[in-house]
């Protein structure tokens, strides 16, 4: 059984939403455009639909303004809801209620499938297929398919293979954005020696350490022991896996590297990593996670992306290949909806490049649909991640842990988050944090 993990949307939207992401000034840019070009005929004039998702503050404003425009072209009248984190308990519930929404943003694989398996979902269209193969490189298809059937369009991504740097503090240690692992534990040494700290790590949460372990065992390990550990496949012990956390351990385990040691770190949560970094006063040159990133530099701490702050690739581990970690939330159709014709015409829209470009234009977001034009995105670094994550096309990989049960991969005290903190606490045992994630992972699975 899968259950909503919610602590990978809570930390992105808490991030995003308090970060009024780059204006809702935008509003009636991203409704304009191509909103009336296929409007003509308004099928759909006097339907009602209505549609749930984990979405709120700025990220629901900029999604209705996507809602508005499909509204436009079919005269449907489209109602947003926030379920809040707990997205499966909330749609299980309007299920029992009979007041299903028609229509629901899931944002994890490891709910879509619980979803698929409960005979929650109807397969989507052969248009929504059709558009999924010319649009999206196939991996995305895989990850909205259970059991052969195709029930998830993803429409919104996250890239979390991002590593953000303060220009300045590189500048003044004479050092240069990284392309191997290797050379960025050594030019983070040298940030050391000039007086600032490489890493400010959020380990406060334990959700960043996951993020951390899951690109460093995806370059190093490669996509297919990747999917079958996902997949438990093989266990925690495997030698990859004790790889992987000797790697980590060489960043963990020393002090020039992470801001605090790993005492700090632990105290430190994912809004202040990244002020350590970008904020007035700060303590550590690099921060490691996803474009999300962004929304809190600019913000929150008022500093301009792209001069301020950049970001680069998540380096290759060894002889790896660079990792491209993602997340992202799917469109997928209830069963127990109302409207299931009007709800396949919108998740048929959601999968054009159309769609993807409202949002794209008003800033905070990032679509696997690789046609979204370039000049779509908001700013230049927004559309350097976007193109970074289409361009890795099927070797991009979905957050490891959102494919996990929750009380394994997205619990808070409990699991691969406890365990991982645990670890970044005192890094010297590989083997037996290996052994203990094995343990907790096969309980998880189990149940």
């Amino acid at each position: 059984m899968r259950h909503t993990t919610p602590r990978r949307n809570s930390h992105t939207r808490t991030a995003i939403s308090g970060a009024a992401v780059l204006g809702l000034a935008l509003t009636a840019t991203a409704c304009g455009g191509g909103v009336s070009a296929g409007g003509g005929e308004q099928k759909l004039s006097g339907q009602t639909l209505t549609v749930a998702g984990v979405w709120t503050g700025v990220e629901q404003a900029n999604f209705q303004k996507v809602l508005d425009a499909f509204s436009a072209r079919t005269g449907a009248k489209v109602t947003f809801s926030s379920t809040g984190d707990n997205v499966s308990t909330v749609v299980g519930s309007q299920i029992e209620g009979g007041n299903a929404p028609d229509v629901v943003m899931v944002p994890q694989v490891g709910v879509l499938q619980q979803f698929a398996e409960k005979g929650w979902l109807a397969p989507l269209s052969a248009k929504v297929g059709a558009n999924a193969k010319a649009n999206f490189a196939k991996v995305w298809k895989d990850y909205g398919t259970v059991d052969k059937s195709y029930y998830g369009l993803y429409f919104k991504a996250s890239h979390k293979s991002t590593v953000w740097y303060s220009p300045e503090a590189f500048e003044q240690a004479g050092v240069k954005p990284a392309k191997t692992y290797k050379d960025m534990l050594k030019a983070g040494r040298t940030l050391s020696e000039s007086g600032v700290p490489a890493f400010s790590v959020a380990g406060e949460a334990g959700w960043p350490l996951t993020d951390w372990f899951e690109n460093i065992y995806l370059s190093q390990a490669g996509q297919d022991n990747y999917d079958k550990l996902a997949a438990h496949q093989i266990p925690w012990t495997h030698p990859t896996v004790v790889k992987t956390l000797t790697t980590l351990g060489e960043l963990f385990g020393d002090k020039n590297l992470v801001s605090g040691g790993g005492a700090g770190a632990l105290r430190t949560d994912f809004p202040e990593s990244v002020q350590q970094v970008f904020g007035p006063e700060p303590q550590a040159a690099m921060v490691y996670e996803g474009d999300f990133v962004s929304a809190l530099i600019t913000e929150e701490l008022h500093k301009e992306v792209g001069t301020d702050a950049r970001f680069f690739p998540f380096p290759a581990v060894d002889d790896g290949e660079a990792p491209v970690v993602s997340g992202g939330d799917a469109a997928v159709v209830l069963k127990a909806g109302k409207n299931k014709k009007a709800a396949m015409e919108l998740v048929e829209y959601l999968s054009t490049p159309d769609a993807a470009a409202i949002w794209a234009k008003a800033g905070g977001f990032i679509s696997p649909n690789k046609n979204v034009p370039a000049d779509a995105y908001h700013d230049a670094i927004t559309r350097s991640a976007a193109r970074s994550l289409t361009d890795a096309g099927n070797s991009v990989r979905f957050d490891m842990s959102d494919q996990a049960p929750a009380a394994f991969g997205g619990t808070q005290g409990a699991g691969e988050w406890k365990l991982l903190q645990d670890f970044l606490r005192d890094p010297s045992d590989p083997k037996g944090t290996a052994a203990k994630l094995e343990a907790a992972a096969a309980k998880a699975f189990r149940n």
